[in-house]
């Protein structure tokens, strides 16, 4: 389920068309994010980030620009030992300007062995010239039941 909030953008500044163009594009985004993870993919995960990205992993690790993100991701993501599947759902979407979009999302590792684990990474995503959409500053954060 995808939920928009427009209270912090001048709502004269998108119209419902693009609203929703912008909502399918972020979704996208999510959904390569899942396909990704599942297939132990860093540089189409790579693919993700725009040039100047920061991201918090779920363990608290700070990665400042692509290439730290990068050298991160190739280390780590293909060698991952989760037994099960990986989910990845956009909760809500928070516009903060037109080109600039919080999303929160719903993380989940599904695993027969140990059961599910969830996260709710938060998203910001800028949109670019050519109309597609980048993760540029991410936090995931590991919930605890």
């Amino acid at each position: 389920m995808i939920r928009m909030s427009a209270e912090s953008i001048n709502a004269e500044s998108m119209n419902p068309e693009s609203v929703n163009d912008d909502l399918a594009a972020i979704e996208q985004v999510v959904a390569t994010v899942e396909r990704t993870q599942r297939a132990k993919d860093p540089e189409g995960f790579l693919a993700l980030f725009h040039p100047d990205a920061l991201w918090t992993t779920g363990h608290g690790k700070v990665l400042i620009g692509f290439d730290a993100i990068a050298e991160f991701t190739r280390a780590v993501l293909p060698k991952a030992s989760w037994d099960g599947d990986v989910t990845y759902e956009v909760v809500h979407t928070q516009f903060l300007r037109a080109d600039v979009a919080a999303v929160k999302v719903r993380q989940v590792y599904h695993s027969a062995a140990d059961g599910d684990s969830a996260g709710a990474p938060l998203y910001v995503m800028t949109k670019q010239a050519d109309g597609g959409w980048l993760l540029h500053v991410c936090q995931n954060t590991e919930v605890k039941e």
